[in-house]
């Protein structure tokens, strides 16, 4: 990067423990921040005392658009809806409020600092418009991941009025990036795939747009370690298996415990749910109503341990035989890619993100088929890792090599990078 390109990192939030697409500009930041670039951090100040607390000496740096009384009604609105619904309506509403405010920030910041390079990484939604232009410098938008919908036999997860308002949004999107025009004003919009890329409203057909992973691995946190050299069980030993994520409707838990079920009549396994959210309860009481609640890695039974940071989550990652992400709406899949990064093979649905980092050598895609058929391949794939162990290591190496030639925030920044250098000498 040359010495004269200084970033500004935008986004709505930056933060490790809200899960999902909040962890990319703190990446960013994190990255650039250890490489001595000059670059800012502006987001709101929800996650200001995780970032102060991270970066205690980076006042200067890290700028914090304030909690309105618009941002309060906005989300105790959004308690009363669907996760997906409330994503793109009183969601989207937030965002827009943080981005009228960051507007103001940005120019006085451009203007002091001397910013070459704005970067808006979230939100990941292709259609979702912008209203970063206009401030005499490039910006870079992405990489985003989205125009997914649910496999066809699933779409009756997603209640009427989420369908009508996800078709109104998207039938709409070209509308809204012509008023809000941030993406098509973009010196550069990063997508994930193909899949986003045909997603993009049409009115920036003719920005400029490049393909680069949404997700990357930080090896420091993420290790394989002893993987490479573990000793293959013996048939009777346990065969330990887990699952990282948020607890909501699309990820499928209730698929996963049914699977479990099956499959636990017939070999030795234990399942770990690590995360939280809306459908713990129901997770709970649906895994007792299997006969399945039991304590950590206790044969044919599920321990769910709530939510962990990340470290906590690196070190269960360790211990663990493989991960599991039966999610049926995952654009991105972070957790595949640590999992692969700590030598671990993954069994996950064929559908969004995962498909898009795993092959045959490291996992076992699960096709959505139906309901019926999608319970017993995920119940086959459990089998199959618990009766062969040697393939299950072989795979988590395999897998590890992967996201150390493609997947490593390193490698991703050092391309990050270059799209900076190039968008900001035009």
């Amino acid at each position: 990067m040359s010495h004269f390109d200084r970033v500004l990192i935008v986004a709505e939030h930056a933060s490790a423990k809200f899960g999902g697409e909040a962890i990319l500009p703190l990446h960013y930041y994190r990255v650039l921040r250890a490489r001595n670039v000059p670059v800012w951090l502006l987001v709101h100040e929800r996650t200001r005392e995780e970032l102060t607390a991270l970066y205690p000496r980076d006042e200067s740096h890290l700028l914090f658009v304030p909690d309105t009384w618009l941002h309060k009604f906005l989300w105790r609105v959004s308690q009363w809806l669907p996760t997906r619904l409330a994503g793109f309506t009183t969601g989207f509403a937030m965002r827009i409020a943080t981005q009228l405010v960051q507007r103001r920030l940005i120019r006085e910041l451009v203007k002091k600092e001397g910013i070459t390079v704005i970067h808006q990484p979230m939100p990941v939604s292709p259609k979702e418009p912008s209203l970063l232009y206009g401030f005499g410098v490039p910006v870079v938008i992405g990489p985003m991941n989205g125009g997914m919908d649910y496999p066809p036999a699933f779409r009756q997860m997603q209640s009427r009025v989420e369908r009508f308002s996800l078709a109104l949004g998207r039938a709409s999107a070209n509308i809204m990036n012509r008023l809000i025009p941030g993406k098509r004003k973009a010196a550069c919009l990063l997508v994930a795939n193909e899949r986003t890329r045909r997603a993009l409203p049409s009115c920036a057909a003719s920005t400029r747009c490049e393909v680069l992973v949404e997700n990357g691995v930080d090896l420091a946190l993420w290790q394989g370690s002893a993987k490479s050299a573990k000793v293959v069980p013996p048939p009777s030993a346990v065969t330990h298996f887990v699952f990282m994520g948020r607890l909501v409707d699309w990820k499928a838990v209730d698929l996963l415990l049914s699977a479990f079920a099956h499959a636990a009549k017939s070999c030795s396994i234990s399942l770990e749910i690590v995360g939280d959210g809306l459908q713990r309860d129901s997770l709970e009481k649906f895994a007792k109503t299997l006969q399945l609640s039991g304590a950590h890695r206790e044969s044919g039974k599920v321990h769910f341990a709530g939510w962990l940071g990340q470290a906590e989550c690196a070190s269960y990652i360790h211990d663990a035989d493989a991960l599991v992400l039966p999610s049926l709406l995952e654009c991105g899949g972070a957790v595949v890619l640590e999992a692969m990064a700590m030598s671990l093979p993954v069994i996950a649905t064929n559908w969004g993100g995962p498909a898009d980092y795993l092959d045959v050598t490291c996992g076992i895609l699960v096709e959505p088929s139906t309901r019926e058929a999608f319970v017993a391949d995920f119940a086959e794939a459990l089998r199959e890792f618990a009766e062969s162990p040697e393939k299950r290591i072989a795979m988590g190496l395999a897998g590890r090599r992967k996201v150390l030639d493609q997947f490593d925030w390193e490698v991703k920044v050092d391309n990050v990078l270059k799209i900076y250098q190039a968008v900001a000498q035009k």
